[in-house]
């Protein structure tokens, strides 16, 4: 089983802590169809990103402010719609046991997103939240990462990222950070480590951070 040793944890939601895949495909999906898009093709995009930048990825040259609109949207779709919202297994006792050692959620989703469906899925949210608002740049870029591991007051080097989607791994790599990938999606994209979900993943407090086993 590897271990990686760590001084702080970053996390991702969607994916990684909360299975949200159900209503992503739904709004997603609405969205394709009524752009002309495969839902299919969509749905390899839209993982991990903000929803502007998938659309941006998506349509390129369309106007900046017609995808920021339509995210705004999809978000209060998003936010209202939290039927087969769950968490992914071993998630609650994943975060228990990171009480005491530092930790941030890292997630595109915005504030009323991420508060929306972390209690759908009946887990705590972290102290340190670093969402849409907070950064400029949604992943693959590291900003998100790196502003966590700031507020954390610690340095890149000594964070380990947890991650499903192939735009957060890359995040979480160019931060200069490891990354344990969560869930068959991850695989593809060259996390350091891999587990099927949070239930192979344990925690151990030693001095100053952590021994993470995952396996």
């Amino acid at each position: 089983m590897p271990v990686l040793a760590a001084r702080a944890l970053l996390l991702d939601m969607d994916g990684t802590l909360v299975n949200s895949d159900a209503v992503v495909e739904r709004i997603w999906r609405r969205w394709a169809d009524a752009h002309g898009l495969d839902g299919d093709e969509v749905m390899k995009v839209v993982h991990g990103r903000q929803g502007h930048a998938s659309m941006a990825v998506l349509l390129p040259g369309r106007p900046t402010h017609l995808n920021l609109a339509d995210n705004a949207r999809m978000l209060a779709e998003e936010t209202a719609d939290l039927e087969g919202v769950v968490p992914v297994p071993g998630a609650p006792e994943f975060l228990a046991a990171l009480r005491g050692v530092p930790h941030a959620l890292v997630t595109s989703a915005d504030v009323p997103l991420s508060t929306a469906r972390m209690a759908a899925a009946g887990l705590e949210l972290p102290g340190v939240r670093v969402t849409a608002e907070s950064v400029g740049a949604s992943k693959p870029d590291p900003e998100g990462f790196l502003k966590g591991a700031a507020e954390l007051g610690v340095a890149p080097a000594d964070c380990v990222v947890f991650e499903d989607s192939g735009a957060g791994i890359a995040a979480g790599r160019a931060a200069g950070m490891r990354v344990v990938g969560v869930g068959a999606r991850a695989a593809a994209h060259g996390p350091d480590v891999v587990v099927r979900d949070l239930s192979g993943v344990r925690v151990e407090v030693v001095g100053d951070g952590v021994r993470i086993h995952a396996g």
